[in-house]
């Protein structure tokens, strides 16, 4: 799947995508819905995680030691008003004056470090998924070959080459076929408002506008455009052309770059990515050329509580330390490897990483990242991912298991949840599985930070994992003596469990929401203190 796990968007645009009715009506309703992860079943209805019963009868004026969460994603804007007093920063680098004052081996690491950059100030943006790399590399040596007619040595990367050439060329036909829908439909709608806007004699279309205009029999266009634009959450042919041409770049971009296995960015970087053991490279700029996700992540944990701006972050008491290695297109997994030696040498306590794929050819590098983390007291929070896979039966990367088959101790697992105790609470979107998704957390119409002090509502696991993440956060700064696989206990056992049937996702058959995942619950941040405090005074 692509990496970082992406926010659906609002692509609905006449008939030319669609995405689930309920993300839709998220964005629609009032402005204090858009804070509804913070909410509680009980007191409002709402499968929240209970944040703010916790904040309000449980951690009033309790005291609370700052946890640093480090962010390994796709940037993040240092500059937003709801995260520049939370993000970390580095008392041992001097910002700007272009040396390793800590003579840790990375220049200028005062808020974090990137690498996805290069040493004059360049960045990789678009990287090729895992399949196309596995595709670009062995082509030359396996296409046309017999598997019978190799060696024993060669028949493992053989077998590997063939699952990604059928996976590569899959995502590149689907890929070009929805280049070319959004193609003709951006050509198409463009005619459509250019038409109604003459016969209106307007230069802009907006909702109400079109609504007035819908009863007109001569223009029956005005009442199906008012229909699309109500439904699908925009107020006018501006936004809805904007969000076309924001698809119609990402399409592009994948055809020409995430699916080309001819496309090379690494140069930019300038490291050697055949050395797994290289990690000093990159730069020290955490923003990037696109640093939407991970802004919105940031947010999610830490941004600001109580301030009247935006969204409010689940942690209080928490720094937020940047960490870029996951561009539009998959990860490297040397990259996710450094990233997490790097995060945890630098003093984080929980890493968020709301990335995937669906081939890691050098987990071992990221295994041993883990286990470092591990040895060092670190807890993982990860996305399961969005392709409405079962994960027992289908892998994603990194996976919950090292290659060795055992637990990765300090690793939990998130799914995505939804604001309705319906047919709709697990994300139609979000993977789930049994035995390696770990729990459900709200990720559906999550509204947080976005670069250049704005706010945007997003979905995702993605989303649902820097919950968990703040919600660790807030345990870890309050009970500071917890463990990373204490805190993963906490928890994996406060989880609220659900047993209302949902539709399995990507499906039509009804499920037990508790079958889901191995908690079977959505985290709360409410019974997860509670059960903190018994844990701490029991000692």
């Amino acid at each position: 799947m692509p990496s970082p796990i992406l926010p659906f968007s609002r692509l609905a645009l006449l008939g030319l995508l669609s995405f689930a009715s309920f993300t839709a009506r998220a964005q629609t309703t009032p402005a204090q819905i858009r804070r509804w992860q913070h909410l509680d079943q009980q007191a409002d209805g709402v499968p929240g995680i209970s944040a703010d019963r916790a904040y309000r009868e449980l951690l009033a004026n309790r005291p609370a030691t700052p946890v640093v969460v480090a962010v390994i994603d796709s940037g993040i804007d240092s500059t937003h008003v709801d995260l520049k007093p939370i993000l970390w920063r580095k008392a041992s680098e001097v910002a700007g004056n272009g040396l390793d004052d800590d003579q840790n081996g990375y220049v200028d690491d005062v808020r974090g470090w990137s690498f996805l950059g290069g040493k004059d100030g360049r960045n990789v943006g678009v990287e090729t998924l895992e399949q196309t790399r596995i595709y670009g590399h062995y082509r030359t040596q396996f296409e046309g070959k017999q598997r019978k007619s190799l060696s024993n040595t060669d028949k493992a990367k053989f077998d590997l080459y063939e699952r990604a050439k059928a996976s590569y060329e899959k995502d590149k036909k689907t890929e070009d076929e929805r280049l070319a829908r959004i193609t003709d439909a951006s050509t198409a709608n463009a005619a459509l408002f250019a038409r109604l806007k003459q016969a209106l004699n307007v230069t802009r279309l907006d909702s109400g506008l079109l609504h007035t205009a819908a009863g007109r029999a001569d223009l029956p266009e005005a009442k199906a455009l008012y229909a699309f634009l109500h439904r699908a959450g925009y107020a006018s042919d501006e936004e809805a052309t904007k969000s076309l041409a924001e698809a119609l770049n990402r399409s592009r971009e994948r055809v020409e770059k995430s699916l080309n296995p001819d496309y090379n960015p690494r140069a930019i970087v300038g490291d050697n990515v055949a050395d797994l053991t290289e990690s000093k490279y990159g730069n020290g700029d955490i923003q990037g050329p696109d640093a939407s996700h991970g802004t919105h992540c940031a947010g999610i944990i830490g941004g600001v509580r109580g301030n009247g701006l935006g969204a409010d972050g689940v942690a209080a008491a928490v720094r937020i330390m940047g960490v870029r290695s996951t561009p539009s297109g998959d990860e490297r997994d040397k990259d996710v490897a450094n990233s997490i030696r790097y995060a945890v040498d630098n003093g984080a306590q929980i890493i968020s990483m709301s990335f995937g794929k669906d081939f890691s050819p050098e987990k071992q590098v990221v295994d041993a990242a883990m286990q470092y983390a591990a040895q060092k007291g670190v807890l993982l929070v990860h996305a399961a991912g969005n392709s409405s896979d079962n994960t027992d039966e289908t892998m994603h990367f990194p996976s919950p298991n090292y290659l060795n088959g055992k637990e990765i101790p300090n690793l939990i697992t998130v799914g995505a949840s939804s604001r309705f105790n319906t047919q709709d609470l697990a994300a139609g979107f979000s993977n789930y599985g049994r035995q390696t998704v770990d729990v459900f957390a709200p990720g559906v119409a999550i509204y947080s930070s976005t670069p250049r002090d704005t706010y945007a509502t997003y979905s995702g696991t993605s989303m649902a994992t820097p919950v968990v993440a703040g919600v660790a956060a807030v345990l870890k700064a309050y009970f500071p003596q917890l463990t990373a696989v204490q805190l993963k206990q906490i928890i994996l056992k406060s989880a609220v469990p659900y047993h209302t049937q949902v539709l399995k996702p990507g499906t039509k058959a009804m499920v037990d929401f508790a079958t889901l995942s191995r908690t079977g619950g959505i985290v709360n941040l409410y019974a997860a203190v509670k059960m903190a405090e018994q844990m701490t005074l029991a000692k």
